[in-house]
């Protein structure tokens, strides 16, 4: 059976209070066939001690000056060899370790795959779903109002 592989990039700068729950999120998933790049912009709060300790683990590990997040973004989009590709910046997570496994089981081959986005404060309470509903079906009209799903 084909599974697609799919690069995780995270985003990072001095986030040494998420970076941990992030990458964990991505390292327990359940689903086999992840690569997993993390893009730092040269943090100095002890963000890289961090990521070090899982480095194993990780797939391609950049830390250096950028120009801001989406200069971050295009480095990790340049590193990414997967069928997909997943944004889970520092600080967000996935919230249940088969949620990607799922993700691939239950669809067909899609361009696209998205979903809802719950938001959750530091104690793991939800705070409900993000202002934007996802589209039932999602083209470039979806974008009219504004980002309509997650990146």
């Amino acid at each position: 059976m084909f599974q697609p592989k799919l690069s995780i990039i995270t985003i990072v700068y001095n986030n040494m209070h998420h970076i941990e729950r992030t990458m964990l999120s991505i390292l327990y998933q359940t689903y086999p066939n992840i690569e997993n790049i993390i893009i730092d912009g040269l943090s100095t709060d002890g963000t890289v001690d961090i990521i070090k300790k899982y480095e194993s683990r990780i797939s391609k590990f950049i830390s250096e000056k950028d120009n801001g997040i989406y200069d971050a973004m295009n480095k990790g989009l340049a590193l990414a060899t997967g069928d997909y590709v997943l944004f889970m910046n520092s600080g967000d997570e996935i919230y249940t370790k088969d949620t990607i496994a799922n993700v691939f089981a239950s669809a067909e081959d899609a361009d696209i795959y998205y979903g809802e986005t719950e938001m959750i404060n530091d104690n793991g309470q939800s705070l409900g779903q993000r202002r934007h509903k996802a589209p039932k079906q999602l083209n470039w009209r979806s974008f009219k109002y504004g980002m309509s799903v997650s990146h």
